[in-house]
């Protein structure tokens, strides 16, 4: 199998995933300063990089595993479209953790992986979401509060396309990378750790229409907003935060 990480992609039957319009984003995620990685646990040669993933990965199902190596994998590529090289990725708790000077996002879904990366230098939020298996309408009271149902109905990127509790959530988690995990790993200066950022859930967001996509900020905090891209993988979906977006509430 062709490695996903290419200009083009391999293809991953089994995963039902669109990798040709996963690749089309790249030239969208570049334009923001962001890179992109795709991988597969299909691909061959999936195997840790080092002492510290093959001690994350022991004990692992084997599905798990696989899915750990090709998020790995696809966060190396993601960084290598920045310009960066990275060797293993260790993780605190079940989050990744990066060497200083490098950040990604990681997501995986039906055994595909996608990661997004920002260039060296770059002060800007990353977060990306990958959901292959559409979620239930009776979903959304996990996801959204009362002031965002009308997103269910209408107020979507066009009159007559509202927005799926599937796309509403991929966008919600995208973001809460960004706004919680990312700027946690900032303010402390060590993965896993909470340092200012409170824990929250996704309906502690709050995410309205903004453009093309959404914009997504902390209800305790409206200016801490950023803006998500969310693209539609046949039945599934894939989000990504291009950036910070204004506060308006």
């Amino acid at each position: 199998m062709t490695p996903l990480g290419g200009p083009v992609g391999g293809d991953a039957p089994s995963a039902g995933a669109d990798l040709g319009t996963i690749a089309r984003l790249r030239p969208l995620l570049a334009a923001a300063g962001l890179g992109l990685g795709v991988a597969s646990i299909e691909e061959p040669g999936l195997e840790p990089a080092g002492p510290s993933e093959t001690a994350a990965a022991e004990g692992m199902p084997a599905r798990r595993r696989l899915e750990f190596l090709a998020g790995r994998r696809a966060a190396r590529r993601a960084l290598r479209a920045v310009g960066l090289d990275c060797g293993e990725i260790p993780r605190a708790g079940r989050l990744p953790v990066f060497p200083p000077g490098r950040a990604a996002s990681i997501s995986h879904s039906a055994g595909v992986a996608v990661a997004v990366a920002h260039a060296a230098g770059r002060d800007r939020p990353v977060g990306c979401d990958l959901e292959l298996r559409p979620l239930p309408r009776r979903a959304a009271r996990l996801v959204l509060r009362a002031d965002e149902e009308e997103l269910l109905v209408t107020g979507s990127r066009s009159v007559d396309s509202a927005w799926s509790v599937t796309e509403l959530f991929s966008a919600k988690e995208a973001a809460w990378k960004a706004l919680y995990v990312a700027e946690a790993e900032y303010v402390s200066g060590a993965g896993g750790s909470d340092g200012a950022a409170e824990p929250g859930t996704l309906r502690d967001l709050r995410a309205r229409p903004s453009g093309d996509g959404l914009r997504v900020y902390r209800r305790a905090h409206p200016a801490h907003a950023v803006q998500v891209h969310v693209t539609a993988l046949g039945s599934g979906v894939l989000s990504c935060v291009l950036g910070r977006a204004d506060g308006r509430t």
